[in-house]
């Protein structure tokens, strides 16, 4: 199978299935020297981890990380970095039933078609659990954006029709709420309209928004590797996302160019900054200084326990009850996936603009003696 990998210099590969022994991702490119620790890509994983709340699954998984190699006294050496989390608590019984017949809105299908069988094992490849390596990789890129002074944080912007309410926005209730909304009204409209969700054997769509802080001027390259375009084939390699949008995103259909464009202008130490930010911080393909601003758009959850129809190998029309253990939604626990995939890509980003000018070159290499 081709396509587990992503990146140029800064390049993760991810492994594993979800009912196989374990999940993993071998990170390559990470620069020697960065003090990094289980502990903190753990941090990471717990965002992401089962079992948070009533409104994820109820699977219990610790998803415990163990960092096999690339660090050596608590320090990157510059080789590879594998980590594995092992899987512990599989019912792969659970899934007998469909090896025989196509879910509704999972890969089962197209999947069989392409290579001939599946691992109907929770959707092998396909699984969610296949998003812990990218989150393994994201923690040690968002480590070493951090030691340059870039922040990078997402958070839950809708679920169904709740939105958060930017007037309400506070960056430190992402993280007091089982929804990672920063908005607690919406949180709470959000918990009420999941139980009805729940009761009716039904999931929910949702969307997660994205904030790069204080990213350089000149990240990204044109035509094919402008970095709004390395970004949403990151954030759309994401299971059940079916729509990436920067800045004002499908909104601009509706504006006019003097409403759209940004205006520059010098503030009082000359800098140039913009009067708006409706391209949501890359111009041309590449990073303007300016806030990059992302959003993904998820869809529900296609494992639900209300009555299906679908078709089985043998040619007939059925109609299907799934069981198992499902998300009833799966954009709280998505909140870290895009963190991470964001992290992932701006630091290869930066990476691969170290060699854009001369200037770069001589700074780094020029002797002085």
């Amino acid at each position: 199978m081709a396509g587990s990998s992503i990146g140029n210099i800064f390049r993760i590969t991810t492994w594993g299935e979800s009912h196989g022994a374990g999940i993993g991702v071998v990170v390559d490119g990470c620069p020697a020297g960065l003090s990094i620790s289980e502990t903190d890509i753990q941090k990471f994983l717990d965002r992401r981890k089962p079992g948070q709340s009533k409104f994820t699954t109820m699977r219990k998984e610790d998803d415990t990380v163990e960092i096999l190699s690339g660090i050596f006294d608590g320090k990157t050496t510059g080789t590879p970095i594998s980590m594995i989390v092992h899987n512990k608590t599989q019912r792969s019984s659970d899934y007998s039933d469909i090896a025989n017949y196509y879910r509704p809105g999972h890969a089962d299908y197209t999947f069989d078609q392409k290579y001939g069988f599946r691992d109907y094992r929770g959707g092998g490849r396909s699984s969610g659990r296949e998003t812990i390596g990218r989150v393994a990789a994201g923690a040690i890129a968002d480590k070493l954006l951090r030691e340059i002074g870039i922040d990078i944080f997402a958070y839950t912007s809708s679920i169904g029709n709740i939105v958060v309410n930017p007037n309400n926005f506070e960056r430190k209730e992402i993280y007091n709420n089982r929804l990672y909304m920063p908005d607690s009204n919406a949180a709470k409209e959000a918990e009420v309209y999941l139980t009805k969700c729940i009761e009716k054997k039904n999931s929910s769509g949702g969307s997660v928004e994205c904030i790069v802080k204080n990213i350089p001027v000149g990240l990204g390259d044109p035509v094919f590797e402008k970095l709004n375009a390395n970004l949403a084939k990151a954030i759309c390699s994401i299971g059940a996302v079916k729509a990436f949008e920067i800045g004002d995103g499908k909104d601009v259909a509706k504006t006019t160019g003097l409403d759209n464009n940004d205006n520059f202008y010098y503030d009082k130490n000359q800098l140039v900054k913009k009067e708006s930010n409706h391209a949501g911080g890359i111009l041309g393909g590449i990073s303007d200084g300016s806030d990059i601003f992302i959003r993904a758009s998820f869809k529900p959850t296609p494992s639900i326990y209300a009555k299906q129809k679908t078709i089985n190998k043998s040619g007939e029309n059925i109609d299907i009850e799934i069981k198992g253990r499902h998300d009833p939604i799966i954009v709280p626990r998505a909140v870290v996936v895009v963190e991470a995939m964001a992290s992932i890509t701006i630091l290869d980003a930066l990476l691969v603009n170290m060699s854009s000018k001369l200037d770069n070159i001589k700074m780094l290499y020029s002797r002085t003696d």
